[in-house]
Formats: structure tokens, sequence, C-alpha cells
């Protein structure tokens, strides 16, 4: 089943310009994704900000595993590239966080819901508990030099555009963002996908193992701080 679902969302997402996805290996389970923001008005736009993406054997019952390959400087992106969001905490409530089931992860999510929220996170960021403290500082306090920052860092992205590919545009594309459908009632209609052609769960890819991340609720700042999200 979740080779299925995951096979019919990599198809959808492989027609659309704001994202591009490849296999890890021809494993379903493991995809390399080059995220690109098109709204011109972005301190984002024109980067390519390459991540992985793990998904667990269960999918969509719980949610996947997402890290940025490259540093990117953002107040709710750690250091090693993880993110602190909500959509990507596991499903239920957390009185914790105060966070509500409808703002986490939940089976009726999918890969677009995820990639949009972090596309969405990158222009509105959390800095009331920011997973990159330094970042928060230097945006409430000095935004000409956080702009100045990010944009090095969308100048070092565009050395991970894969070689043949040619970037989307604002001027290239009507599109400006990417929207959430509002029906999606047959998009979990089983593929014509053969069952035998991913047969592993993907869990020794090196890349995106599994292991690499920890657990998106935990509190990864070691200190005494609610976690963000509601994203």
């Amino acid at each position: 089943m979740a080779e299925r679902i995951l096979m019919n969302e990599f198809k959808a997402l492989a027609k659309e310009q704001w994202v591009n996805i490849e296999l890890q290996n021809e494993d379903i389970f493991n995809w390399t994704i080059g995220l690109i923001v098109l709204n011109p008005d972005s301190l984002y736009y024109g980067g390519y900000f390459k991540a992985a993406m793990a998904f667990p054997s269960n999918y969509p019952y719980s949610p996947p595993k997402f890290r940025f390959l490259r540093p990117l400087y953002h107040p709710n992106i750690y250091p090693d590239g993880k993110l602190c969001i909500s959509i990507l905490h596991s499903p239920g409530e957390d009185a914790m966080s105060g966070e509500l089931a409808s703002e986490r992860w939940s089976p009726a999510q999918r890969v677009e819901s995820v990639l949009i929220s972090i596309l969405s996170l990158l222009d509105d960021a959390e800095v009331s508990s920011p997973a990159n403290v330094d970042a928060g500082v230097l945006l409430r306090k000095s935004p000409e030099e956080y702009k100045e920052t990010v944009r090095k860092c969308v100048e070092a992205s565009k050395a991970d555009i894969p070689d043949g590919y040619e970037m989307p545009t604002h001027e290239s594309t009507s599109m400006t963002a990417p929207k959430i459908k509002d029906d999606d009632s047959d998009f979990w209609a089983e593929s014509d996908v053969d069952d035998d052609m991913f047969g592993g769960s993907g869990s020794d890819q090196e890349e995106i193992d599994s292991d690499d991340y920890e657990e998106q609720d935990d509190d990864d700042t070691g200190s005494d701080e609610e976690p963000l999200g509601k994203k």
C-alpha cells in the first residue's frame, strides 16, 4: 500500500515546476528533492534547495523525515538541516507543545502538503523559540544583515542544480506558488505500479538512513523551550 501511494505522489509531483524529485537508487522510500521558490518577492527566489526525504514503511500513517542537505540559514532550520515544523510531527495532539492534531501529521496529508508548508515557512519564520538561535536573533535585530546572509545561501544553493536541469523562473511559468488542491478524493486510488517493482523499505540507504533522523517531536535544542511548529 505504501509503495502504491508513494508512486502516485511521485508521478504527480514529477509534473510540477516548483520541485525536482528523484528516487535514490530506485528506492521509492527515499527521495532526493530540489525545492524551487517561484515567488520573485521571496528572499529565497532563484535558489535550488536540495533535501532528502525518507518515508516509513507504514506511510501515510506515520510522517516522513525531511532534511536539507546544504546548510540553510533560517530560524526554524537546525544547523544539520532538520526542520522544526508541526506537519512533520507524529499524529495527535501534544499537550507539551500545545499543537493541535489538525496542525500535525495525519494520514490525509501527503508529500505535496509537506513541501508547500516548508516553502511557506521559509518566508514566514517563527522566531519566538528558534531552532537556529543565531538566525532568530539576527532576523529580529538586524534584518538587512539577515537578508544578506540568506542571499549568500541562495547563491550557494545553485551549486546543487543538476547538470542539464533548466531552472524555472517567475517569467517562464504562470505559477508563483504551489497550491494544495481542494479535492483529493481520488488521489489515493491504486496505481498500475507493479507490486514487485520496489521490493524494499529503503532502510539501508546511507544517504538518508532513517537512523540519521531523530523523532521530530523531540526537543533537539536541549533546552526547556517549547518546540516550534504551527505552520
